[in-house]
């Protein structure tokens, strides 16, 4: 009896290291993310083993409800509990993709509700209030515009926002380039409220600050480039000045982006591909976001909520 379990457990533990090796090389993950994912993973076929009696790759939907539940129970964070669903979602649609399946028992999956942490967004008058925040004036505040609009127009992490460099910038095509985790490339839409203020921040600001001593797009007035504590102070800053209350950082911004896209009607693989996210599941809490905030719509204005 036990060489049959060492033999099954062998065998599930193999197929997971093959998608494991090809997250790694074919996607570019970084070797942290890969291995959380092993950690999840490992721990849901040993739970499976022990609880259920099934191999991992033949767990069903239910079951891996149960692991979900059994996870909250012992009050792992929600962060973790939304990656351990993120890496079941990606190792069962592998075994789909490589034919080991007929079916994704994760189609259907969320996480418990109580696991699910939403982001803070801001509503679409107090980005217009944030944006409008920056002293024109000012060569810092055109500098600011020139970074809030780009923020929010392309939902940029805030290194790829300070770490931008004149190559990536493809404005007269209404794009940009940026790289993100895992040094991984994408194309960014650049919308032409941005655009706009980019080419301002261009023409009137950064020749007099960087002298060509270097590619960084953002500056500070002594000419270095922008840092991202800089950002964020100067964020922070917009933001008390819009009359904004509550804590506001760039991911803030950037989960605006995401949501106000869907709202308005965009295709989740759309907003997954111009945030970077590797795996649907992270862009799918932004669906939440937007269920949440509709809901508190009607409980407000219906007569019978």
């Amino acid at each position: 009896m036990g060489g049959a379990s060492e033999r099954t457990a062998a065998g599930w533990r193999r197929g997971l290291e093959l998608w494991l090796e090809a997250l790694g090389v074919e996607r570019g993950l970084s070797p942290r993310t890969v291995e959380a994912y092993r950690g999840d993973l490992v721990r849901l076929g040993e739970w499976l083993e022990r609880e259920r009696s099934v191999e991992l790759e033949r767990a069903n939907g239910r079951q891996l409800g149960e692991h979900l539940q059994w996870l909250h129970r012992r009050e792992i964070s929600p962060r973790s509990a939304a990656r351990a669903l993120a890496a079941m979602r990606g190792y069962f649609g592998w075994l789909v993709e490589a034919g080991e399946r007929s079916d994704d028992p994760t189609e259907h999956l969320e996480a418990p509700r109580k696991f699910l942490r939403l982001p803070k967004v801001l509503d679409e008058s107090e980005v217009e209030r944030l944006l409008g925040a920056p002293d024109l004036a000012r060569p810092e505040g055109v500098r600011d515009r020139a970074m809030l609009e780009l923020l929010y127009a392309s939902g940029l992490r805030v290194s790829e926002l300070v770490g931008l460099r004149l190559g990536q910038l493809r404005l007269d095509g209404g794009f940009l380039v940026a790289f993100g985790k895992g040094a991984k490339e994408r194309v960014v839409p650049v919308g032409e409220a941005a655009e706009k203020w980019l080419r301002r921040y261009l023409a009137e600001v950064r020749p007099r600050w960087a002298r060509g001593r270097h590619e960084a797009v953002f500056v500070t007035r002594r000419g270095g480039a922008m840092t991202r504590q800089g950002f964020w102070k100067l964020l922070k800053g917009h933001g008390r000045a819009a009359g904004i209350d509550r804590p506001l950082s760039p991911h803030v911004v950037r989960h605006s982006f995401a949501t106000h896209l869907l709202e308005h009607g965009a295709d989740l693989r759309a907003v997954q591909s111009m945030l970077g996210h590797a795996d649907i599941s992270t862009t799918e809490i932004y669906t939440h976001v937007h269920r949440e905030r509709l809901r508190g719509v009607y409980d407000r204005f219906h007569p019978r909520a």
